[in-house]
């Protein structure tokens, strides 16, 4: 309860990221909303991501970590998650999401001094990208030109994140080669979306689908989803969000679309929900009882924000990509927002149910 009650604030900043950056989104659909500041729409991209995930990863990694200056990164990228809602200078809610990324790069430098390998060096490079886009954000840099640094954070993370648990099922030196060629790649598109932005984008889209690929290939969740219960739950995930990330890599790779649209906007979803938010339902069952101290048992209607989420991620690329007019996107945004509200409502329901239940299926989540 003490470590919960000494995180409390930091979760507190990432909800109401998440909150106000779903409001804002549905605003931005088109949603008869509340607005009390018009300058605000452009801040649903980075609270989701600055605000809402950044804090989240940022506080998983100060507490593997396990020193007291890693959480000055997720008190940094929660206080200027706040400063963007309430404050009155966005600049600087923005130079404070950037100093919480520049220390949590600071925590990988730490750890890769420490343990170098494949894993953290390549959640090392997704945070230094989190910063390349951050400092050109707080520079005055529009969101749809620094997008695609804030892309690769994710998931490069994310794929860091899979080798790490994935130590059971080791790829061979010529996957290990293919990943280290598919991460430059990435890394030289997005930086040539500064200068040829369609080509950049082409090569950020083709290198998204190999990754996509290269993980599904190699994730031990072809093998976990066998298993019963919560395993099975995770395996689905993260399977999942890897087909919204090729088709994310796909959507790049063919239109090569820089600037903001209705295919845009299904470039962006595919990637942020459907995959980045995907592996969040996904990885919750393993950092929120880190995060909390509570277990994390299996329940059967943590299927449910699941099902919510597919339905409302495909709605809303058929209407970008199929028919922007007759509505799709407005449905499926709000869907968006059912699927988080109700993900966010069976955490806490899973979460306090289990500080006196123990999970009816003993998993090892260090498998899954």
């Amino acid at each position: 309860m003490t470590r919960l009650l000494r995180r409390a604030p930091l979760l507190a900043g990432a909800l109401a990221s998440l909150l106000w950056g779903m409001w804002l989104g549905l605003l931005r659909l088109g949603w008869a909303l509340p607005l009390p500041r018009p300058d605000q729409l452009v801040l649903h991209g980075p609270l989701m991501v600055g605000g809402f995930l950044g804090t989240l990863i940022g506080l998983e990694r100060a507490i593997g970590i396990s020193r007291r200056w890693a959480f000055a990164a997720p008190a940094a990228t929660a206080a200027g998650a706040i400063m963007l809602l309430f404050g009155e200078s966005i600049a600087a809610g923005a130079a404070l999401i950037t100093t919480g990324s520049l220390i949590v790069l600071a925590v990988f430098i730490v750890v890769v001094r420490h343990h170098p390998n494949a894993a953290i060096t390549t959640m090392l490079v997704g945070a230094a990208a989190w910063c390349c886009g951050n400092v050109l954000w707080t520079g005055g840099a529009a969101v749809y030109r620094v997008v695609f640094w804030w892309i690769l954070f994710l998931v490069l993370t994310i794929a860091g994140e899979r080798l790490e648990l994935n130590r059971f099922r080791r790829p061979n030196a010529r996957a290990r080669h293919v990943f280290t060629v598919v991460v430059i790649a990435a890394i030289v598109g997005a930086a040539l979306t500064h200068i040829v932005p369609e080509l950049g984008v082409r090569v950020v889209g083709v290198a998204l689908v190999a990754m996509a690929v290269w993980l599904m290939f190699n994730d031990v969740a072809t093998r976990t989803i066998r298993q019963p219960g919560l395993t099975r739950y995770i395996a689905i995930c993260m399977l999942t969000a890897y087909v919204w990330l090729g088709a994310a890599g796909t959507i790049a790779s063919a239109s090569g679309v820089f600037e903001s649209g209705f295919v845009h906007d299904a470039l962006l979803h595919a990637v942020f929900l459907g995959f980045a938010i995907m592996m969040v339902f996904g990885h919750a069952p393993i950092i929120f009882p880190a995060i909390t101290g509570r277990p994390f048992p299996f329940a059967g209607r943590m299927y449910v924000p699941y099902a919510v989420l597919q339905v409302s991620v495909a709605v809303r690329l058929a209407g970008d990509l199929i028919d922007a007019v007759a509505g799709y996107r407005r449905w499926g945004g709000l869907l968006n927002a059912v699927a988080l509200l109700l993900f966010a409502a069976n955490t806490a329901l899973t979460a306090a149910g289990g500080a006196a239940a123990r999970p009816r299926y003993a998993t090892d989540t260090s498998k899954t």
